[in-house]
C-alpha cells in the first residue's frame, strides 16, 4: 500500500509539474516578435505590456534573407513579424502568414493611409497580410565640401574623381538595382542577359568604391570618411543632424520604394495578442515614439501632428512631397531560382 501510495503520489507531483510547465507558458500572455534590429523604441513595449498584460519577448534579424530561413524551417515560433515587402510576398507564397482579421485592427484602418496599403497591394493584393509599418526610399549621401558635380544620377558613382569614397550597400538587390535603373531596366528584371550587364558595370565600379557596408555606412558619412554612400532615407536625418555637410538626394532615374510591414505568422500561438500588438503599434501616440527613435518615415497620418522636433516635422525626407514617391517601384519576389541568380552575381563582385 505504502508504495501504491508513493506511485500516486509521484504521478499527482508529475502531473502538477506538467501542468505547471504549460501553464507557465502561459501563451496568451506572451507574444513573440521578430523584427529587425533597432527598429521598435523600448518604452513603447513598456506601455503595450503595462496596458494589455501580454509580455512582448523580441528578437533581432539583420537581414531579410537571414531572417527567412528560421522563419520557413520552424525551430522557433514567433507570432509577429515585420519583413520587408518582397519578403512578405515569398512568405506568402510560401505559406507562413495567415489572413489579418481587421475587424481587430481599428487603428491600423483608420491611422495607416489609403496610399500605402494601395503600393503594398504590388506585394500583398487585397491587403489580406500586411500592415505597413515603416516606408523609405534609397538615394546618395553626399558630402558637399567633397563632391563638386551634381548628385542627381546614379551615374556619379562610377565618377573616377572620387576613387575610393563612395560607399556601397552589401545587398544583392539594392546594389544592382543601381545600374538596372541606369540601363532604364527593372529593378525586378529576370532577364539574365540584362542582369549579367548589370553585373559588368558594377565589376566596373569596384575599384572606385572604398567598401560594400550595411549599418557601417551611417557612422561612415557621420564621421567624413567617405564622400557619398548609397543609404535608406530612413538613415538619411540623424546623418545630417550630425554631420550639417551632408546632403540627400534621389536620383533621376528612379529607385526603390521600399515598405516594411507587420504580419502574423501561419503557426502563431497567440493569434489575438499578434493583433493587439500590431494594433498598438498603428497609434499615433505609439507611432510617433518609434518614429521619432527609428528616423524612417511612417505611413500613419496621425504622427507628423505628434512630432516635436521641428526640424524632424518639417523635414522633406522624413515627410516627403507624394511626387517623390509616385511612379517609384516596389521590389517584387522573384522566385527561389532567381533569388539565388541574384546573389550568385553579387557574390562574384564581391569576390573577383
Amino acid at each position: 500500500m505504502k508504495f501504491k501510495v508513493l506511485a500516486l503520489t509521484l504521478l499527482c507531483c508529475l502531473m502538477l509539474g506538467c501542468g505547471a510547465a504549460g501553464g507557465g507558458n502561459n501563451s496568451d500572455k506572451v507574444v513573440y516578435v521578430y523584427s529587425w534590429g533597432d527598429y521598435i523604441n523600448p518604452e513603447t513595449l513598456k506601455l503595450f505590456e503595462q496596458e494589455t498584460g501580454i509580455h512582448v519577448t523580441l528578437d533581432e534579424f539583420d537581414t531579410n534573407e537571414s531572417m527567412f530561413p528560421r522563419v520557413n524551417e520552424g525551430a522557433v515560433h514567433y507570432d509577429v513579424i515585420c519583413p520587408s515587402d518582397y519578403m512578405i510576398q515569398r512568405m506568402i507564397e510560401n505559406g507562413l502568414l495567415q489572413p489579418l482579421d481587421y475587424t481587430k485592427l481599428p487603428d491600423a484602418k483608420k491611422y495607416i493611409g489609403a496610399e500605402f496599403f494601395k503600393q503594398a497591394e504590388a506585394f500583398d493584393p487585397g491587403n489580406k497580410y500586411a500592415v505597413p509599418y515603416c516606408w523609405g526610399t534609397v538615394g546618395i549621401i553626399y558630402d558637399k565640401t567633397k563632391v563638386t558635380d551634381p548628385v542627381d544620377s546614379w551615374s556619379i558613382l562610377w565618377n573616377e574623381k572620387y576613387k575610393g569614397q563612395i560607399l556601397m550597400q552589401d545587398s544583392a538587390r539594392d546594389a544592382l538595382m543601381i545600374p538596372l535603373k541606369l540601363m532604364g531596366k527593372s529593378m525586378n528584371e529576370t532577364d539574365k542577359a540584362v542582369l549579367q550587364q548589370a553585373q559588368e558595370m558594377l565589376m566596373q565600379q569596384k575599384p572606385l568604391v572604398q567598401a560594400y557596408v550595411v549599418d557601417e555606412v551611417k557612422e561612415k558619412l557621420i564621421n567624413s570618411e567617405a564622400a557619398m554612400g548609397v543609404v535608406f532615407s530612413g538613415e538619411a536625418p540623424n546623418i545630417l543632424k550630425a554631420n550639417p555637410n551632408m546632403e540627400f538626394a534621389i536620383p533621376k532615374e528612379g529607385t526603390n520604394f521600399w515598405i516594411d510591414g507587420w504580419v502574423i505568422t501561419k503557426n502563431a500561438e497567440n493569434v489575438d495578442a499578434a493583433h493587439k500588438f500590431i494594433d498598438f503599434m498603428c497609434r499615433p501616440n505609439i507611432a510617433v515614439m518609434n518614429f521619432e527613435h527609428l528616423g524612417y518615415s511612417t505611413p500613419n497620418i496621425g504622427v507628423r501632428d505628434l512630432v516635436t522636433d521641428e526640424e524632424l516635422k518639417n523635414s522633406p525626407i522624413a515627410f516627403p512631397p507624394p511626387e517623390v514617391y509616385k511612379n517609384q517601384e516596389t521590389y517584387k519576389y522573384l522566385g527561389n531560382d532567381m533569388d539565388e541568380y541574384y546573389n550568385s552575381l553579387w557574390m562574384k563582385i564581391k569576390v573577383n
